[in-house]
């Protein structure tokens, strides 16, 4: 059996695209084509598209707009590895940055020269994107000279703003009503942690109380089992608090929400690609995806890192304030592979923090058009499943 998809390089992460009308309309059937589309379950990955890496096996389904003013409808899932799970609950930044060129490929907006602007309702979270593409001779210009940290060479800028995306999860951009908190945990006691949901729940931990620094490269902390185990152990527990998961199940059934990061003060750091100065940056942080470290920095970890470094009180906000007493509108992000720059704007309304603005640049490439072949036991054609 074979379905149309597309894969783009959306910001850091590959995506694979297909259009919702081309896989079932029931759920569980979805799902098993998709993970036998990607090879899941196998640490390779080897039988399917999937790149055995959390920023590699992520999925998009596009579709026809079921919201008044949007343009398009956007699912997004991080599919498991090892495990034969997609987890819905959240939305990924880096594949929304590609969501717009993927719709004008299909035909599902139309070409507006020099730049297409599309209003994408993200069903995860049930926000509303703006993402602003270049576009030439009705298609898609990936070519320019941006460059964002963690992808080689360069592309055209696509811009994105997660508009009123406090509480895409939980409902609430403060998840308990509270700034910081102290939270019990199995093995590793009492710690001080700040709980945001912005386009994403995270929950935010300093370094230095689990033992980290928080500029560890690539591989002292992506090969830190401890530090992994540890990072799981409370973002399991807080998922119970936030009401996503069971602290005993959310490894299995929510893999990727809520997330977790290490943060600290600025500090030098080694990357691939050369050295990041403290005085570059406004905080460090470190994040996992799928229970491994994510190898530069989520888009929607960005806005909910920037969020909260703007909330007085938070974990994240004592260590921006120190930086950049002045407060200005952008915070830049100290990541594995280089830097990250997110611009905040945070009111009230009726007494209650709003968030206002929440934008960023990415690039996005498309990689790949064609079919992807399943074994699976559904011989109806794509288009009429």
């Amino acid at each position: 059996m074979k379905l149309p998809c597309a894969i783009y390089r959306g910001g850091t992460s590959k995506p694979i695209f297909f259009l919702a009308d081309d896989l079932p309309k029931d759920a569980n059937k979805r799902d098993q084509i998709v993970l036998e589309a990607f090879g899941t379950p196998d640490v390779r990955q080897i039988d399917g598209l999937g790149g055995a890496d959390p920023l590699t096996s992520k999925v998009a389904y596009i579709g026809a707009p079921t919201v008044p003013d949007t343009d398009i409808n956007y699912t997004f899932g991080y599919v498991g590895i090892a495990n034969p799970v997609i987890d819905y609950a959240g939305n990924c930044g880096n594949t929304s940055a590609a969501v717009g060129p993927f719709a004008l490929l299909r035909g599902l907006i139309k070409p507006v020269e020099p730049v297409t602007k599309v209003r994408i309702y993200n069903t995860n979270t049930k926000k509303v994107i703006l993402a602003e593409f270049q576009v030439r001779d009705g298609e898609f210009v990936s070519e320019g000279d941006f460059r964002i940290d963690g992808v080689p060479g360069s592309g055209s800028k696509i811009l994105l703003d997660f508009i009123g995306s406090g509480g895409a999860v939980t409902g609430k951009l403060l998840p308990t009503g509270k700034v910081r908190e102290e939270v019990k945990f199995p093995t590793l006691g009492t710690l001080e942690v700040s709980m945001v949901d912005a386009a994403n729940p995270f929950v935010f931990v300093r370094a230095k109380d689990l033992g980290l620094r928080g500029n560890e490269n690539m591989d002292e902390f992506g090969n830190n089992e401890a530090a992994l185990k540890k990072c799981e152990e409370i973002r399991s527990v807080v998922a119970e608090i936030m009401g996503i998961a069971k602290r005993e199940e959310a490894t299995a059934k929510s893999p990727g929400v809520p997330k977790i990061a290490v943060v600290a003060g600025p500090a030098s750091y080694e990357t691939p690609k050369g050295k990041v100065e403290a005085s570059q940056v406004d905080v460090v942080a470190r994040m996992t995806a799928l229970q491994k470290l994510h190898k530069a920095y989520a888009v929607t970890g960005a806005v909910c890192l920037g969020t909260a470094a703007k909330i007085d009180g938070t974990i994240v906000n004592e260590i921006y304030r120190k930086v950049q007493p002045d407060n200005p509108p952008a915070v830049r992000i100290g990541h594995p592979t280089g830097r990250l720059q997110v611009e905040i704007e945070i009111g009230k309304q009726n007494g209650a923090l709003e968030l206002t603005k929440a934008a960023l640049a990415r690039t996005a490439r498309l990689l790949m058009d064609g079919n992807v072949y399943v074994h699976h036991s559904c011989t109806t054609p794509p288009g009429k499943l």
